[in-house]
């Protein structure tokens, strides 16, 4: 059982380290790139640091995953200037690219399960309405949280920061950027919190002797 978690979560750092040497690749611009790419390397140390003694589910190292190729394409581009975001832009006649608002959702989507799979196995919390409330809290602090990187970077780089920022003139930016994290967080506990449940239970089974 162990081994088979230890080689999918091999797999996925493979494909994260593959994906963020071709990010790097003259990126749009550098500082925006280090600026969007910092939480790949925060989660890549700390999951690398606790695996042995806590491995996540196949669910969540998966999601993570994902969340590090959005975070990267981001970073490689700037938001606002990612090619499948002009493309839905301009299929649905928007009036901006829209690809920073899936990476807030998942903002919201992919903390909301890491921290629900946390609060499962280290706290007397269970499956629930107060469990799910406070997930949510947990993803709503961790975007506020974001915003105010956001904000420091713009007092301390001014204009060399809009790409990171990626407002595309909308005032209304971090407002929405909150509430869609808040939408992901809703969502991920909607539709994936009994996979994860069932995977948190084969964690805690005991190794089968044969």
């Amino acid at each position: 059982m162990h081994g088979v978690k230890t080689g999918h979560a091999l797999l996925l750092l493979a494909l994260v380290t593959l994906g963020l040497a071709i990010s790097a690749i003259e990126p749009f611009d550098r500082t925006t790139w280090w600026l969007e790419i910092a939480p790949v390397l925060l989660a890549a140390a700390v999951m690398g640091a606790t695996w042995r003694r806590f491995p996540l589910t196949p669910l969540v190292t998966l999601l993570i995953a994902l969340h590090a190729g959005i975070l990267m394409l981001g970073g490689h581009y700037t938001y606002a200037r990612v090619p499948l975001g002009d493309w839905v832009r301009d299929a649905f006649e928007l009036q901006r690219n829209p690809y920073d608002r899936l990476g807030h959702f998942a903002q919201g989507f992919v903390p909301a399960l890491v921290a629900r799979e946390i609060l499962l196995r280290t706290s007397p919390l269970r499956p629930g309405k107060w469990l799910a409330f406070l997930v949510a809290c947990v993803a709503l602090a961790i975007s506020a949280c974001y915003e105010f990187v956001e904000w420091w970077s713009a007092v301390i780089g001014g204009a060399a920061a809009e790409d990171f920022l990626g407002t595309q003139g909308d005032p209304w930016d971090t407002q929405w950027d909150m509430f869609l994290a808040l939408l992901g967080a809703v969502a991920a506990q909607l539709g994936l919190a009994r996979t994860q449940d069932r995977q948190i239970a084969a964690l805690r089974e005991p190794e089968r002797v044969p």
